[in-house]
């Protein structure tokens, strides 16, 4: 009997494996740390060859720990960390340079000089994205101008171009598969999200041959069949593939016009779903394919605030206010406010909507009574005030009112943030029992096209809510939280 999902959740920080069942329960789970690489400021890499063995791992340690026969898989679903860039050699499927990772800003000088030759409109329109060292095309022009022979060799069809996804689709699939999604391939600064192919202009301006990049195909359907691996059996097929934000979108129900979540993961992403239509942004934020199940393509918009989580971790690793991250609720409830301290959480630039990669963190109103505890609230009122001003800007967008946020990721377990986010916002902040969706998402996919769910009506039955957060703060106070965050990120901006 064939009926669990094997679920690969390869993210920036880490690589975890899951055992899904047909009711969306987790059996087992399994992670492994994913080392970071910065060989100069602001450049980090990973290992490709960590990557797969992080997840080769992972998947047997999660095999062990459920005492699982693996034959019993009916089904693997994939997603990953997205825009991040591998490059390889198809002959003998070794990388050419380490993993250019999506948070990496050494492609800024190349970005502005598409700007100065006045390619900007032209990149929006066509993929509903900004000329940000944050996607993936400069990334490759980087790789095939810098590595002495690796134009020529791109140029003979010899090298693979993939996003995390097509990188273990290749390895799952012992080299017969170079492929990737729909959603993954939204994230490129190459694909075309109206006409939905790489799109021949784009691959010109940039100079990347058409012949390194992957297959895309619908996010629910058969990738291919394991070969080769030893510790699971061949022909097991891959039915689903997702970049992780649009995998958390779905695995939260999201799947009406609408709906929108927030992850809160190393950066934090709110996603908001347009349906059929893709919005173009007015106000700074991404048009990108949610997904794509049979010939129905779904689309969002989204806004991306590149630290989130990340502003615990410096809490804990760069300031040393707490011992573990978790910690940092406990520290920040001892105090009943954060004493007029604000923090933006720009450490690696701002994302949307301000798009500004040279912007730097800022703490203000600190004063001789400030301790570390009100340093604490602050940086976990800075993450929730990035989400307020995304959210403000997907209501300009769209025109529509919000009644509610599904939130997920590690830093939604924190009930302090979770209650300041419905503050701040006004709406209601939904809280699942999986918090960790994006995992459940690639499942849902991959279980879809299996047919061990027979549709979407079927899958939002098993979706469940662990705990709504309502708005409780005097609006008074709001206004004042939400003054002190707009006069703080406007000197930010002009500094």
């Amino acid at each position: 009997m064939t009926d669990y999902i094997l679920a690969i959740d390869q993210g920036t920080t880490s690589t975890k494996v899951s055992l899904i069942d047909p009711f969306l329960s987790v059996i087992a789970s399994a992670s492994h740390e994913l080392p970071q690489i910065y060989p100069r400021p602001g450049w980090v890499e990973h290992d490709p060859a960590i990557i797969l063995k992080t997840t080769y791992d992972s998947i047997k340690a999660v095999l062990q720990k459920a005492g699982l026969d693996p034959h019993r898989i009916a089904v693997i679903g994939i997603t990953n960390q997205r825009e991040t860039t591998i490059l390889w050699d198809r002959r003998t499927g070794k990388p050419v340079y380490n993993a250019i990772v999506w948070q990496c800003k050494r492609t800024n000088h190349i970005v502005e000089k598409l700007k100065e030759r006045g390619y900007e409109k032209m990149f929006k329109s066509k993929t509903g994205l900004v000329l940000d060292p944050y996607f993936s095309a400069t990334k490759i022009m980087w790789l095939i101008n810098t590595i002495p022979g690796l134009r020529t060799m791109a140029q003979r069809g010899e090298v693979a171009f993939g996003t995390v996804d097509s990188w273990l689709l290749w390895h799952l699939t012992a080299g017969a598969i170079h492929a990737t999604d729909v959603s993954n391939a939204s994230r490129t600064l190459l694909f075309n999200i109206k006409e939905m192919k790489w799109d021949d202009g784009l691959l010109r301006i940039t100079g990347i041959p058409k012949y390194i990049m992957p297959e895309v195909r619908p996010t629910a359907g058969t990738f291919g069949y394991t070969k080769d691996l030893g510790f699971l059996p061949d022909n097991i097929p891959i039915g689903g593939v997702v970049g992780d934000q649009q995998s958390a979108l779905f695995g939260q129900a999201c799947f009406e016009a609408g709906t929108v979540k927030a992850t809160y993961g190393t950066g934090s992403f709110v996603l908001f779903n347009t349906s059929d239509r893709p919005i173009l942004s007015k106000h700074g934020l991404l048009t990108t394919v949610a997904w794509q199940v049979k010939n129905r393509v779904t689309y969002a918009l989204e806004g991306s605030a590149l630290i989130s989580g990340a502003a615990v971790q410096w809490a804990r690793d760069g300031l040393g206010i707490i011992n573990r991250s978790e910690d940092i609720e406990v520290l920040a409830s001892s105090v009943q406010d954060s004493g007029g301290v604000v923090f933006v959480p720009s450490l690696s630039g701002l994302g949307a909507p301000f798009w500004r990669p040279d912007a730097r963190g800022m703490i203000t109103g600190i004063t001789r009574g400030t301790t570390k505890a009100h340093i604490a609230r602050a940086i976990l009122e800075g993450i929730a005030l990035q989400e307020y001003t995304l959210l403000e800007a997907m209501k300009e967008d769209t025109g529509q009112r919000i009644s509610a946020l599904k939130v997920d990721g590690g830093a939604s377990k924190d009930n302090l943030l979770m209650q300041f986010q419905s503050d701040i916002l006004g709406i209601p902040v939904v809280r699942p029992q999986n918090i960790e969706t994006t995992s459940l998402g690639a499942a849902m996919f991959a279980g879809l096209h299996a047919g061990i769910w027979k549709d979407l009506r079927e899958l939002r039955k098993r979706w469940k809510e662990d705990r709504k957060f309502s708005p409780v703060m005097p609006v008074a106070q709001r206004r004042g939280f939400l003054s002190r965050w707009n006069t703080t990120v406007k000197r930010l901006l002009v500094a």
